[in-house]
C-alpha cells in the first residue's frame, strides 16, 4: 500500500437525497463500544507518531475534522471506505491497525 499524494475514490452518482443537519451525531447503538473506542485511540496514536493535527489527517483523507475526532473518541462506527482512506493517510495498514487495536 503507496500512499502518493491526496487520497482519491471514483465518484459514485446516487439519486439519494441527503438531508444534513450539522455536524455528524454519535451513534446511537455503537457509541463508546469497546472495539471503537481501540480502534480510534490507534488512529489517535498513530497520527501523533506522524506529528498530524486532526485538522491535516481530515482534509488528507476526506473525512470531516469533527467526524475524525468522533471516530477517535470510538462515537462513530466507521465504514470501512473511511477507515481505508485514514489508514492510507497514516501510512498503515488496516491488518496493522486492527492488530494495534487488538481486534
Amino acid at each position: 500500500m503507496e500512499l502518493s499524494g491526496r487520497v482519491s475514490y471514483p465518484v459514485v452518482s446516487c439519486t439519494a437525497t441527503i438531508q444534513h443537519s450539522g455536524m455528524a451525531k454519535p451513534s446511537p447503538t455503537h457509541a463508546g463500544d469497546p472495539v471503537l473506542i481501540s480502534l480510534g485511540q490507534v488512529i489517535r496514536d498513530a497520527r501523533s507518531e506522524l506529528g498530524l493535527s486532526q485538522e491535516a489527517l481530515a482534509n488528507e483523507s476526506g473525512v470531516d475534522r469533527s467526524y475524525l475526532g468522533g471516530i477517535e473518541r470510538g462515537e462513530h462506527n466507521i465504514t470501512v471506505i473511511n477507515l481505508l482512506r485514514i489508514c492510507l493517510c497514516l501510512r498503515i495498514s488496516m491488518s496493522e491497525l486492527a492488530r494495534r487495536a487488538k481486534i
